[in-house]
């Protein structure tokens, strides 16, 4: 596939049709690398638990951080072999 270069300020880009974008999962973000006169593109990886600091703040704004399930043991440590 072949796309023009567009200028930028001082600077260039390039289109990209969305359909690509979508098919390569890219977001808003890139990874570039530049190899052997080849721009590698790849999208950020982002973090499995991303965004989990904001809801759980909401959750407690909300009042809706309780424990659903008891989370008490009910057993003795002296009954425990530890090997």
């Amino acid at each position: 596939m072949k796309a023009k270069l567009v200028s930028i300020g001082n600077s260039k880009g390039i289109r990209i049709h969305m359909a690509v974008l979508k098919q390569c999962n890219i977001g808003n973000e890139v990874d570039l690398k530049v190899e052997k006169e080849k721009i590698i593109i790849k999208p950020v990886k982002t973090s499995a638990r991303e965004g989990w600091n904001d809801a759980f703040r909401l959750m407690h704004e909300k009042k809706d951080d309780a424990l659903l399930i008891d989370d008490t043991t009910d057993f003795v440590a002296e009954n425990w072999e530890w090997k």
